[in-house]
This record gives structure tokens, sequence and C-alpha cells, in this order.
């Protein structure tokens, strides 16, 4: 901690009251971080690794914990809400870098939307009731959609709700395994098998890709920034200690499932949970399972899109994205029209991509994003505050761009096309966003 006479961050001005303790903002990030993406990317990692699935959750974990690290400096420095595109503004100043950061967050959570509708729409739904994928998925985006058009009342005590079924699902998995194990009816051996015809090193590092985009979710902490109590002491606290539970989880997960099914069966599910569920022959009814699963997928995928409508609207109230996206609904004073293309867009990334491409191009998009926030840091170390504040160690950050380096660089073409489609069209909307704002200044000059 670096120390600074003066006011301390907890009573610095804001616009929001403060009633965030330590463990009320531990279990935010919890179920921010503990969400759907491990229910549906066991099996994709095990086509990658086969049952060493262990080894990129570790290399996952450890990128992630090098990541908080840098938000736990950004946050208690600046504890305002704003996130990544706010630290880039106040790093380097350039609008369009502030945009640009702004709109990756913005379009990865359209991916991951996109990405969790196709999985709500696979094994765990037609577990249930046998429909087609695709319509069932589109559906699923339009009923999230009037969600958000009829305007979600946020608060921590329902998120936290939803976390508990997310947890009570991946405890079960936890649970059967360990009864698998303690039966003799397991197999550990699988915990050091490769995937055939993959080189180990090479799978491991793609695997780490997927594995990754399970424990994205704590940089949304970043928004709470205005309504923690001592957000120096209680940030650090919440964000680490919530990133290792998560990785502990998300560990005993992937140990459950590969000792209970083949790593070559999991690859072909997509809704493995339910299947390791299933083959534990514990008696745990595969439409309960199904339902808790279907849950966690629901509630990640419509606040993924609220984040992704709302950042949309921000960055029109900004004036970085055309003024339309700003335009509310009366009386709802939802943002209709940013909601709506938010929409648009899931519809036909779902319709166009699958589990694992979509989840791999989210991860692209926000590497890029905590690339950003990796150099704000080493940019703004010079810039005093006049309150205690988490500093994070030079080589941190350093170590994070490395590794968020490495990350990129086992990207295939095809995901790095999809991040360069965005990069344009975000461009382009910049572009009218500007000429819009001169078109008006000339306007009312010669007015």
């Amino acid at each position: 901690m670096t120390k600074d006479p003066g006011t301390t961050a907890s009573k610095a001005p804001t616009g929001l009251k403060r009633a965030i303790g330590t463990p009320l903002l531990f279990a935010f990030i919890v179920g921010d971080t503990l969400g759907a993406g491990i229910y549906t990317l066991v099996g994709t990692m095990a086509a990658d690794v086969g049952g060493a699935i262990w080894i990129p959750l570790l290399i996952a974990l450890v990128v992630a914990l090098l990541t908080a690290a840098t938000y736990a400096e950004l946050i208690t420095k600046y504890p305002h809400a704003g996130g990544a595109a706010r630290y880039a503004d106040r790093a380097f100043g350039i609008p369009y870098v502030s945009f640009l950061v702004g709109f990756l967050m913005m379009a990865s959570g359209i991916t991951t939307a996109a990405a969790l509708a196709n999985a709500f729409a696979g094994d765990y739904l037609t577990a249930l009731i046998d429909v087609p994928a695709a319509p069932a998925a589109i559906v699923f985006i339009i009923l999230l959609t009037l969600i958000n058009l009829r305007g979600v009342k946020e608060s921590l005590g329902a998120n936290l709700v939803a976390s508990v079924i997310e947890v009570t699902g991946l405890v079960i998995v936890i649970i059967v395994a360990a009864i698998v194990l303690a039966s003799g009816n397991g197999d550990p051996s699988r915990l050091l098998e490769f995937a055939p015809d993959v080189p180990p090193f090479q799978g491991a590092f793609a695997a780490s890709i997927v594995a990754f985009f399970s424990f994205l979710g704590f940089e949304a902490a970043a928004n709470m920034a205005e309504e923690v109590r001592n957000p120096s002491r209680a940030y650090p606290r919440a964000l680490f200690g919530a990133i290792c539970t998560a990785g502990v989880v998300y560990l005993l997960i992937a140990l459950g499932a590969v000792i209970v099914m083949p790593p070559a069966e999991l690859a072909e599910s997509t809704g493995p949970l339910l299947d390791v569920v299933a083959a534990s022959g514990v008696g745990i009814p595969p439409g309960l399972f199904s339902i808790i699963a279907l849950i966690a997928i629901a509630n990640g995928a419509l606040l993924f899109m609220v984040m992704a409508s709302r950042v949309g609207y921000g960055l029109a109230e900004a004036e970085l994205l055309p003024r339309a996206f700003a335009r509310v609904l009366p009386g709802r004073r939802t943002p209709w029209v940013s909601i709506v293309v938010v929409a648009g867009l899931t519809i036909v990334l779902t319709l166009l991509g699958n589990v694992a491409t979509l989840a791999e191009t989210t991860v692209l998009l926000l590497l890029l994003v905590f690339l950003s926030a990796n150099v704000s840091v080493l940019v703004l170390k010079k810039d005093k505050v006049d309150h205690d504040h988490f500093s994070a160690p030079r080589i941190l950050p350093v170590l994070a761009i490395i590794a968020s380096i490495a990350l990129l660089s086992q990207q295939t073409g095809i995901i790095w096309l999809g991040a360069a489609a965005y990069i344009v069209v975000g461009s382009l909307l910049f572009l009218a966003a500007r000429a819009g704002r001169k078109r008006e200044e000339r306007v009312s000059a010669s007015s």
C-alpha cells in the first residue's frame, strides 16, 4: 500500500451511496466470476488438452491474478465508475483510444451473450425439451431483451441469489465426483492424459484461452467503485479472494469431471457437467441439474446484455457514439436503441458462431482491454493521489502484459478477423459521431 496524506478514497465525492462492504463485494465478484462459462467449456478444454484440463485452468488463474493486481491499483487509486476506458482516458487523453477500450468492452458483452445463448440451446435445454437449437437461442435472446427493455432493477441481493443457484450446481458436480472417486469407480489416471494428435504444450495454451473465459467477470467490479466503503481496503481483499475462490472451485470441477468421464466423451458434449452428473450414477435428476445450469447461463447472458447496452448508452452520452444510442424509452428510461442494437448483434453472432469460437473471441477482446489497463497502470504510476491505495509492484503488470500477449498469440486468424470487424464497425460509428457533432456545431454557430 502507498500512503498519501489527505482525504481517504471512501470520502471522495460521489453521487452514489457507499453502502457495500468487503463481504458483499466479495460475493458480487464471486457471482460475476463463477458463472456460466465452466458449465459449457469443460468439454472444449478436453478437446484441446485431454484429461489435463487443470493445466490451462492454472494458467488462466495466474493471468487473472496478474491482471487483478492492476485493477486493484487502478480501482483503489481512482475509485470511480467507468473501468478500463476511464483509466485509458486518464493515462493517454486520446478520445479514440478511450472510445475503443469502451467499445471493446461493449463488444465483449455482446459476444459473451451470444456464446451463452448457444450454450442455453444445447444439451442442458434438450434434457428438458427437444427443440431446434437456433430458434431456441433466438427466442432466448428476445426474452432477455424484453426484460432489458422493461428495466432490470439489479441489486446485489438478487445477484447473490442467482450466484447461490450457480454455485449449487458446481457443488453438486464436486460432490458426485467425490462419491465416484471414493467408491473406486473413477479413473484419476486420466488427469495426466493429453489429447491424442495434439502436442501437450500447444494444447495447454490453446485450452487456456477457453479457460480464461471462465474467469472473466472480475473486471466488472470496477463499475462498483463509487458504492464501496473504504475501497482501498475492500477491493484488494475481495478481488483476490474471489478469483482464488473461483480458481479452487474450477480446479475441483476439472478434476472431478475427468475422473468421472473420459475426456473424449466430455469433448463431444455441449452440456458436459450434466453428463458428468448423469455418468456418476448418484441419482441426481438430470432435469433438476439442467434447470440449475440454465438459470446460471440465463443470468450470465442477461447481465452481459445489460452491461453492453449500458456501455453503448454511456459512450453515446460521452459523444463517442451516435446520439441515437442514448435514446431512452419514456417512462421506463431504458436505453432502447442501444438495447435493440445489442440484441440484433447478439442474434447474428449466435447464428454465425459456436460456443467455443465466441468464447475465444470474447477472450481476445478482453485481453486487448486488459493490455490497455496494464499499460495504463504503468503510465499512471507517476500520478499521485491524496489517499491510500493498493500499489502493485511494476513487475506484475509487466508480467500481465507478457501473459496477455502470449494468449493473444494463440488465437486463430478467424478470431482475429472477428475482432478486426468489431474495430472497423466501432471506428465507423466513432467517425459518424464526430461528424454529427461537427454538423451540430456548424448549425449552432450559424443560427
